[in-house]
C-alpha cells in the first residue's frame, strides 16, 4: 500500500481526481468503481471542473458504483443513485447507458447480486475502484467479519454504520437497515484501488489499517493482499501514524 499524505481535504480531493483523469487518458473507455459518502465530494467536484475546462471526457468510460442501499427506489432523494446524479452524473458528459448502480429496488435482492456481479464481468471489469473507508474498517458495505472470497451480496448494516448515514436521513428510523454491496473479492479483483480518508474521524482507523495483521474483522486490511493500491489521506486522518 502505497499512503500519500496531504495537507488538507480540498488537496487530496484535486489528487484523487488527477489519478482518475490520468486513468481515463491511458484508456477513454476504462470501467471505473465509484463510492457514496462525504470523502470523495471534493474528488467529484474536481473531475466536474476539469470536464467542464475541457480537459476531460467521460463519452466512452463505464462507471459501477459499490453499494445502494436496499429497499429505496433508485430516483429516492436519499439513493445512491440520486447521490451520483446530483454529485457527478449530472453535470459531466457521461451517457445515461453507462452508469451502474445495484437495483436496491429490485424484488430479488440474490438476483440482483447475481446480475451485478455478471454485468461487472461483462463490461471488462474494474480498471481503478474508488474507496472510502468506515470507521470499523468497513470498504463498501462490507462490515466486520465478511468473507474475503464474497462477491455482490445484502448486508444487514452495522448499528454504527446506520448511525454515521443518519445525518443524510430525517431520523435515524428512515435509515435503510441492509444495503446491496459488491464484496471485497469483487474490490480486489479491480485492477487499482485507490482509497481516500480525511478527517479527524479517520486517524485511528488509518492508524489500524498500517499496524493490523491481514482479517475478516478489520474487511479493509483485504486491501493488503492487492498489489496496487494507494491510499490518500490529509493531516488530519495521518494524525495518528
Amino acid at each position: 500500500m502505497n499512503i500519500i499524505e496531504f495537507e488538507d481535504k480540498e488537496q487530496l480531493g484535486k489528487e484523487a481526481a488527477a489519478l482518475i483523469a490520468r486513468t481515463i487518458a491511458s484508456k477513454p473507455d476504462a470501467v471505473l468503481g465509484l463510492a457514496t459518502g462525504g470523502t470523495p465530494l471534493d474528488t467529484y467536484q474536481e473531475l466536474i471542473h476539469l470536464y467542464q475546462s475541457q480537459q476531460l471526457s467521460f463519452k466512452q468510460t463505464k462507471t459501477v458504483n459499490l453499494d445502494e442501499y436496499a429497499g429505496l427506489d433508485p430516483d429516492h432523494e436519499n439513493s445512491y443513485m440520486t447521490y451520483m446524479k446530483r454529485h457527478l452524473f449530472d453535470h459531466i458528459d457521461l451517457p445515461q447507458d453507462q452508469y451502474f448502480l445495484p437495483n436496491g429496488a429490485s424484488p430479488d435482492l440474490e438476483k440482483e447480486c447475481l446480475r451485478y456481479d455478471q454485468l461487472i464481468q461483462d463490461i471488462g471489469g474494474i480498471d481503478l475502484q474508488l474507496l472510502g473507508i468506515g470507521q470499523n474498517g468497513h470498504i463498501g458495505f462490507n462490515e466486520p467479519g465478511t468473507p474475503f472470497n464474497s462477491k455482490t451480496h445484502v448486508v444487514k448494516l452495522d448499528e454504527n454504520t446506520r448511525q454515521a448515514n443518519a445525518r443524510y436521513f430525517s431520523s435515524i428510523d428512515e435509515v435503510p437497515t441492509h444495503a446491496i454491496t459488491m464484496g471485497i473479492a469483487s474490490i480486489l479483483s479491480s485492477k487499482k484501488i485507490l482509497l481516500l480518508a480525511s478527517g479527524k474521524s479517520k486517524a485511528k482507523v488509518i492508524q489500524y489499517l498500517e499496524q493490523t495483521e491481514i482479517h475478516p474483522d478489520f474487511p479493509a486490511s483485504a486491501l493488503k493482499l492487492h498489489e496496487d493500491v494507494t491510499i490518500l489521506i490529509d493531516r488530519e486522518a495521518g494524525s495518528l501514524r
